[in-house]
């Protein structure tokens, strides 16, 4: 038997400049989790993907007041959500404040995904979020996935 260790996945790519709202960043996810069934047999990570990518987003906006890409990719475990910008500056999940409107992006994140990890990269960083979706009910994995490295 040959060894097939190439990975298989599927990814969509989109490109969100300064003048595009978080909306449009989730509403372009939604269309895509739904192509993997997700809406029926994993609701709860829907959500929590959709307001994953509102925050990485958003972040990604406010703190280099330019534009952020998102990629989505299912490796038949994981679905990576990807956020890259153009600041090295990297990300981190801050005690929140009782007085502070601000500063809880990264800490939702941490709560939410499976994993998350920060990389720098040539033109800025990625921070990329994993999701697996729960178990069905005969026990097996849904459409859903895997795991990255811890952030």
């Amino acid at each position: 038997m040959a060894d097939d260790s190439s990975l298989r996945a599927v990814g969509w790519a989109r490109s969100l400049p300064l003048s595009s709202r978080t909306k449009a960043a989730r509403d372009w996810t939604r269309a895509h989790l739904a192509t993997l069934g997700w809406q029926d047999n994993a609701p709860e990570t829907v959500d929590a993907v959709l307001l994953t990518v509102s925050e990485l987003v958003t972040n990604a906006h406010l703190h280099t007041g330019d534009a952020a890409q998102l990629v989505l990719t299912w490796d038949h475990e994981c679905l990576h959500v990807t956020v890259h910008d153009p600041s090295p500056r990297m990300p981190r999940a801050r005690p929140a404040t009782d007085d502070g409107e601000s500063g809880r992006g990264m800490l939702l994140v941490d709560a939410l995904a499976d994993s998350w990890v920060a990389r720098r990269c040539p033109r800025g960083k990625d921070v990329t979020a994993c999701f697996r979706p729960p178990a069905d009910r005969a026990g097996s994995a849904s459409k859903g996935g895997g795991s990255a490295e811890g952030g």
